[in-house]
């Protein structure tokens, strides 16, 4: 279940509870469920109770004892906990397991389309480094969501794009017949030549800001480390390639189970969070034609990973034996892999295996 699956789980709750008479308030549009906090339990927390309290006149964990058992009946949904003043802690039955299945059949097709749209797409641009690049990365993007998609340029590609960036296009020029290609895609071109930075700090300075920004060719993006997001994007990648092949020395693989024996750091929920996000940010990122939209995601997902790779013991330590916990969380780890080089890829940028 994702986030948003869940969010319309919490209010269906609310409406069961008005509809049944248990309590008189208007049912709010949205339902904001995010990682527990602080004293915190469960995979996902609302603060529904405490946004109804008001309108229904009654103490916001009344509210939320209402509410607990009819989210606890929805599919999905293995329990639910009140803490604090009245937050509703909701733990999914089966969902990270179930999460982490998914992502490593899929592998690097996690979050494509799985049958064709019947959308065709022309992708037309001026002969623009930026404009080139983008191009063809948006077409990548439309065809994880099943559209048939060519690309066309003004004119022909410089050389040195395609040697030093990896550039391609299908076409180039202005067909005359029946009438030129009206351009469709203008992103704010690049001040500066990006080529010297090599071909994925380019990218990434081509790709990571808005369409409408104008990308900073600056060498901040081959520096290695933390204020550097394409550092950490790579870093992460590197970092759980690396888990699973010392959890290789010790003689254990990964296995999707229960990440949950972990000791409570409120770092689990964060990464699946953004796991689960990964298809609907593909989504995104092809509707709106917003490249940036993939790289600014993986950013996200990269950070919630070093932050649990960094808190939860992903291996045993010692003498220790490797437990279903620990082969658990390697196979998250090896998910969270799984998906920043499915993303870079995309992006046409590299995913080392050592960094």
């Amino acid at each position: 279940m994702t986030p948003v699956e869940l969010s319309r789980t919490v209010l269906c709750a609310v409406r069961r509870a008005v509809d049944a008479g248990e309590l008189s308030v208007a049912v709010p549009a949205r339902a904001v469920v995010a990682p527990p906090g602080p004293g915190g339990c469960g995979d996902y927390a609302t603060n529904v109770a405490l946004q109804l309290a008001r309108p229904a006149g009654r103490p916001p964990r009344h509210v939320a004892e209402i509410l607990r058992p009819l989210i606890t009946e929805a599919q999905g949904v293995a329990r639910v906990e009140v803490t604090g003043p009245g937050f509703l802690n909701i733990t999914l039955d089966g969902g990270a397991e179930a999460l982490v299945r998914d992502i490593l059949r899929r592998g690097s097709r996690y979050g494509y389309a799985e049958e064709p749209s019947g959308r065709i797409v022309q992708l037309h641009y001026p002969c623009e480094v930026r404009a080139a690049v983008s191009g063809q990365v948006l077409a990548g993007l439309l065809r994880t969501q099943g559209v048939l998609v060519r690309t066309s340029c003004e004119a022909e590609l410089d050389p040195a794009w395609v040697e030093s960036l990896g550039v391609t296009v299908e076409a180039h020029g202005r067909p005359g017949t029946p009438a030129p290609l009206e351009v469709n895609l203008r992103p704010v071109p690049a001040a500066e030549d990006p080529t010297p930075l090599g071909r994925d700090a380019a990218r990434w300075a081509l790709l990571h800001p808005a369409p409408h920004d104008r990308p900073r060719i600056t060498a901040d993006h081959l520096v290695q480390r933390e204020t550097n997001p394409l550092f950490r994007v790579r870093y992460a990648h590197a970092r759980a390639r690396s888990l699973t092949r010392n959890a290789a020395d010790l003689g254990f693989d990964g296995t999707p189970g229960d990440v949950h024996p972990a000791p409570p750091n409120h770092s689990v929920a964060p990464l699946l969070t953004a796991l689960a996000d990964h298809p609907p940010a593909l989504a995104t990122a092809a509707t709106r034609r917003a490249p940036d939209h993939l790289a600014r995601h993986l950013v996200v997902i990269a950070d919630a990973f070093l932050r649990y790779q960094e808190v939860t013991r992903v291996l045993p330590l010692g003498d220790e034996k490797p437990s279903a916990a620990h082969r658990a969380r390697l196979a998250l780890a090896e998910a969270a892999g799984t998906v920043l080089a499915g993303g870079l890829s995309l992006l046409g940028i590299d995913a080392p295996e050592h960094l």
